[in-house]
């Protein structure tokens, strides 16, 4: 579904992504492992339009991807929930679930609609309801980050990029989150999942792509590695003095 292919990134003299070249199949929940400074953060923005590579090519079901902004990656059917809770804080829940459907000066949702096409995204991934005419910016954090999830799922992407999105969650929501996560891969939609904690990594991953200093080092399956392989592949010296130390 999705191809990365030689990707190069700089940001001066700073080489973020150094040929990276990935495949990503549809219908499964594929990792992006890497220390701070591997590459995940550019490769996250270049998929949802916030920067465009160097060099290199990305395709989207076979088609050439070059996105110029976030409105044309989502055109392409990749939607992002980044690590940084991104709500309109003035706004109520469901206006920021719906935030980007509608148009500039009129509402492309009709009123009547709103409220139930929201609250049957939220039931997919929450155990309480949610109060929709709150105000986004009155919620807790964690709260804030399912509304930010929701925006993403309502838009039934193709792919859904989830940046850390698990770091500001309780128990509860993770597993919730969790559920949708295999539910979305198992109805067909490649999601991309970043993360550095390893019980995810190994419970959730169809595939693992390992990069490290901008360059991908490997793409393996949970089945065939450890969390100390990857932890190796990720930073060998740490890796290499943990063992001697």
């Amino acid at each position: 579904m999705l191809t990365i292919n030689a990707i190069s990134k700089r940001y001066g003299e700073t080489i973020a992504l150094d040929g990276v070249s990935i495949d990503f199949a549809a219908g499964t929940i594929h990792t992006i492992l890497g220390e701070n400074g591997s590459g995940k953060s550019t490769l996250v923005k270049l998929l949802s339009g916030v920067v465009q590579p160097d060099h290199g090519r990305i395709t989207v079901m076979g088609e050439a991807f070059s996105a110029r902004d976030p409105a044309s990656a989502q055109a392409a059917g990749i939607a992002t929930v980044f690590q940084e809770v991104l709500v309109a804080p003035d706004r109520s829940v469901a206006d920021n679930v719906l935030l980007g459907l509608d148009g500039l000066w009129r509402r492309r949702v009709p009123r009547g609609e709103r409220h139930r096409l929201v609250d049957q995204t939220f039931s997919r991934f929450t155990a309480s309801p949610m109060p929709l005419d709150a105000l986004a910016g009155d919620l807790p954090l964690a709260a804030q980050q399912l509304v930010v999830l929701a925006r993403a799922v309502l838009r039934q992407p193709r792919i859904l990029v989830l940046d850390e999105i698990t770091a500001a969650l309780d128990f509860t929501d993770r597993e919730s989150v969790f559920a949708l996560m295999e539910q979305l891969a198992a109805e067909g939609m490649l999601l991309l999942f970043i993360t550095h904690r390893m019980d995810e990594v190994m419970r959730l991953s169809s595939r693992i792509s390992v990069l490290r200093s901008g360059r991908h080092i490997q793409t393996l399956s949970p089945q065939e590695t450890t969390p100390d392989a990857l932890l190796a592949l990720m930073a060998p010296e740490i890796s290499e003095v943990g063992h001697h130390g």
